[in-house]
């Protein structure tokens, strides 16, 4: 009994291992690679697979998802002889495990080392300025050639950056100088453009002031001119129109002739002697005027010829008063000259009224 016992239970130990060896559970984003007998069989999918107990065998399980490797730093040399250390990044994903199996030993050793010699030689044909500013070309080239190479492997480079290329410590304090002072060169090219620029702006507004003074003046005079012009119309048509008489005109004389007398600018005064002649003279001239003009006193003027007539015999009498004034001062001036010697240049005007001045013009130059 007891040898049935232990044979009944090897029995069983031996049906548990069978099915364990039998049934294979593969998770998601994973296959695994059966041998039958050392040979390659098949590949399981994720979900439940069934192998044939004690012939069958996985030899590698292999992961589908995206890996990223990080390569330690490598040097390599520039086509101007420097040595800069490149680390770089690799992304890829095994699209067959079979191949990724069979056709290659350590695969991702193998991409490392692509990776290595295609980038020496990519950089080799480079000088550091260029390797520094290209990185965009040389990832291209990169994953073109590991793409093309590990194909056949059954694996699919994504993805190759370059994460860092560190240059010796002396030619980056040589870059830093030189980066230095072409910001300071740009600086001042900036600085002297900007300068150039608000010359020219002010240069431009001064000229457009200048223009706009200038055209100000213009229209000022113009206008000014314009006014002027239209005053002079308004009294000459004025003139005409009140047709103005001997008297007025005489009147009007005899008003500016004390303002002429005080004037600042007369230092002598040479007094004829016959003054009141020369005013009748003057007087009949402006009536001489007035008549070529027409000295035909209008209607509505006639109304007020006593009281003009009135104001003029003032003024006459103020211009006898002021022509006397003048005649003295000479005098008493030529005899402080002749050391009380009585003068002989001038005599004395003969008296005139101011009716004289105001009268007929026929009369007057009866007189004269």
């Amino acid at each position: 009994m007891e040898f049935v016992t232990v044979l009944l239970a090897a029995m069983a130990l031996i049906v548990v291992v069978t099915l364990i060896k039998a049934v294979r559970i593969v998770p998601q984003q994973r296959q695994d690679v059966v041998e039958r007998l050392g040979r390659y069989k098949r590949t399981l999918n994720p979900g439940l697979n069934l192998l044939v107990p004690f012939v069958d065998a996985v030899r590698t399980k292999v992961d589908m998802r995206e890996q990223v490797v990080s390569f330690p730093p490598q040097p390599v040399i520039t086509s101007d002889n420097l040595v800069v250390s490149i680390d770089t990044v690799l992304y890829f994903k095994v699209i067959d495990s079979a191949r990724a199996t069979y056709e290659i030993s350590n695969f991702l050793q193998a991409i490392e080392q692509l990776t290595v010699t295609t980038l020496r030689n990519v950089i080799g044909s480079l000088d550091l300025e260029r390797a520094l500013t290209s990185r965009e070309e040389i990832n291209r080239h990169l994953s073109g050639v590991l793409d093309e190479t590990t194909g056949r492997w059954g694996i699919k480079v994504t993805r190759v950056e370059i994460k860092a290329i560190e240059p010796p410590p002396s030619i980056r304090d040589s870059m830093e100088k030189q980066m230095r002072a072409e910001r300071d060169r740009r600086a001042a090219i900036l600085n002297a453009e900007g300068h150039k620029q608000s010359q020219i702006l002010t240069a431009e507004g001064e000229k457009q002031a200048a223009v706009l003074r200038a055209d100000g003046d213009r229209q000022a005079r113009i206008l000014q001119a314009e006014g002027q012009a239209k005053a002079i119309r308004t009294v000459f048509d004025a003139i005409h129109q009140a047709n103005p008489s001997q008297k007025v005109l005489a009147y009007q004389y005899l008003q500016a002739l004390p303002q002429i007398a005080n004037g600042t600018a007369n230092k002598v005064w040479i007094v004829p002697a016959e003054l009141t002649k020369a005013l009748e003279g003057m007087g009949g001239a402006l009536g001489g005027l007035s008549q070529m003009a027409g000295d035909a006193p209008a209607p509505e003027a006639a109304a007020t010829a006593s009281e003009v007539e009135r104001e003029a015999a003032e003024a006459a009498r103020a211009a006898t008063a002021a022509a006397q004034q003048i005649h003295d001062e000479v005098r008493v001036a030529e005899a402080q000259a002749t050391g009380g010697n009585s003068p002989q240049g001038l005599p004395a005007p003969e008296p005139v009224s101011p009716a004289s001045l105001l009268g007929d013009p026929a009369q007057r130059h009866e007189r004269a």
